[in-house]
């Protein structure tokens, strides 16, 4: 980052109240072109998104993360079903003052980001989603076994879980994971409340009930770009053709010896074609 910059270590973390509780939030960056929102993955707060991502993200735009309602500082019972969590990004969206924005859901927020364009469609303009599946998405109900199995093994290895749920078993994979742990420690105060067992079991309640849904339809005709791992075991791979069928303004990315921290593990390459697909 260059001397001066804001970075995502050192921002405040906000709260506006919308719908019945009180949703943290960061917003930084310079404010030229369009905000982008940022909705991030299944068992994370705010703290959970990568610096190297979201700073690199801020360079040119104003970024904003928003935390899930019951998750992390922000306040209410946790929602067990993503429209549930669209409905509230919508609506902190619009309490914001921002009646237009480009929006990046990562895994469970790619589907917090499908159910939000489908809900208010004339609200965000591009969209990046990575590690994401559609409604009715391949292997998507099964990722509650994933999670716990991965669990299970990192306790019996004394490995942190994100390593082996996030990254591949190849030892350039295994480094990027222990990086990208270490960055997220980067932050030394205000950081967000832990995420608790009970924002676990409804997450993965409402990813099951995702995968489990019927296939729909997208609701968008904005550009589209599409990222995955060609490894990801959380979310397969067959769920980002399975997109870009619905979207036929996507591109689909896919990048070697990944899994589901497809993004962190290729944080300058991604956050590279991001900036460009995000520039008008």
């Amino acid at each position: 980052m260059t001397q001066g910059r804001t970075q995502f270590r050192d921002v405040p973390t906000h709260s506006i109240a919308v719908g019945g509780a009180v949703f943290a939030y960061r917003s930084y960056g310079p404010d030229t072109g369009r905000p982008l929102v940022v909705l991030t993955h299944l068992a994370a707060n705010l703290d959970s998104w990568d610096p190297r991502v979201v700073d690199g993200l801020a360079q040119d735009r104003r970024v904003i993360a928003i935390g899930y309602r019951g998750v992390g500082d922000s306040s209410g019972e946790v929602r067990s079903s993503i429209a549930g969590m669209a409905t509230d990004m919508i609506d902190v969206i619009r309490a914001l003052g921002l009646n237009r924005v480009d929006l990046f859901g990562l895994s469970m927020g790619g589907m917090v980001a499908q159910a939000l364009i489908s809900q208010a469609p004339d609200l965000v303009d591009r969209l990046i989603l990575a590690g994401s599946g559609p409604t009715g998405g391949p292997g998507l109900t099964r990722m509650t076994g994933v999670m716990i199995r991965g669990v299970l093994r990192a306790a019996a290895t004394f490995t942190d879980p994100r390593i082996l749920l996030f990254f591949t078993r190849s030892p350039a994979s295994g480094r990027a994971g222990r990086d990208y742990v270490a960055r997220l420690a980067e932050r030394t105060t205000g950081r967000d409340a832990p995420v608790t067992p009970g924002v676990y079991r409804a997450q993965l309640s409402a990813v099951k009930k995702w995968g489990a849904s019927a296939p729909g339809t997208l609701a968008t005709r904005g550009p589209v770009m599409i990222v995955h791992g060609d490894s990801d075991r959380m979310v397969p791979p067959a769920n980002a053709y399975s997109l870009a069928r619905l979207l036929p303004a996507a591109t689909v990315t896919v990048f070697p010896d990944s899994g589901h921290g497809v993004v962190f593990q290729n944080h300058a390459a991604f956050v590279a074609a991001a900036r460009d697909f995000l520039r008008r």
